[in-house]
């Protein structure tokens, strides 16, 4: 059933103080060890002690566990955004099938996270709202860097759900969904510079 969230207080935008910003980035890395787990297992007020955090301040940034999950996969995809950037000019197609395995992978070996990104759903006025759209922007954007594409991001993304489905499901392998997913990509994959110049001059 998705999850409205409708009865949490508003989440406060990430804090712009280095005090802040470091106590934030503790409660995220505690986050890390919670999502690998269910949804269900993520305990704020645990997630609190280990971060040396106090539980009012975390509850400010993250009123809901889902909260706090979809915040942590925005700061991963941040995180995957700059290095994309990078390969994408270096590696061509290689540095596709990089970003989007790496995606697969966040969410595969992130039930907590996977779970949050399959419940939430787009409703007016919601901060999981702006949170998911955010996702899904920079998802995007760390994919088309590395395509030059922004429909073939598109569509790799939607394999990567589909792929992340059947394996929880356990439609397929592990394995068998990452050798589908780099045949996506290569067959999404921008074209060689060599490849480029021979068709102007076909």
């Amino acid at each position: 059933m998705p999850e409205t969230l409708p009865d949490h207080p508003p989440m406060a935008a990430r804090p712009s103080t280095p005090r802040q910003r470091l106590r934030y980035t503790r409660v995220l890395e505690s986050a890390g060890g919670f999502a690998r787990k269910g949804l269900e297992s993520v305990d704020l007020a645990e997630i609190s002690e280990k971060s040396g955090v106090p539980l009012g301040t975390l509850y400010r940034y993250f009123p809901s566990p889902t909260h706090l999950m979809l915040s942590l996969y925005r700061q991963q995809l941040d995180e995957l955004q700059t290095r994309a950037r990078t390969s994408a000019a270096s590696f061509g197609g290689r540095a596709l099938t990089g970003v989007v395995m790496e995606i697969f992978h966040m969410r595969v070996m992130q039930p907590a996270v996977e779970q949050c990104l399959t419940r939430s759903v787009y409703l007016k006025e919601l901060d999981t709202t702006a949170l998911l759209q955010e996702i899904d922007a920079l998802s995007e954007k760390a994919v088309a860097a590395a395509s030059e594409d922004a429909v073939a991001a598109r569509v790799l993304l939607l394999t990567v759900t589909g792929l992340v489905q059947s394996v929880r499901n356990r439609r397929l392998s592990l394995f068998e969904a990452e050798e589908d997913l780099k045949k996506a990509c290569t067959l999404l994959a921008p074209p060689a510079p060599n490849s480029r110049a021979a068709h102007r001059f076909a």
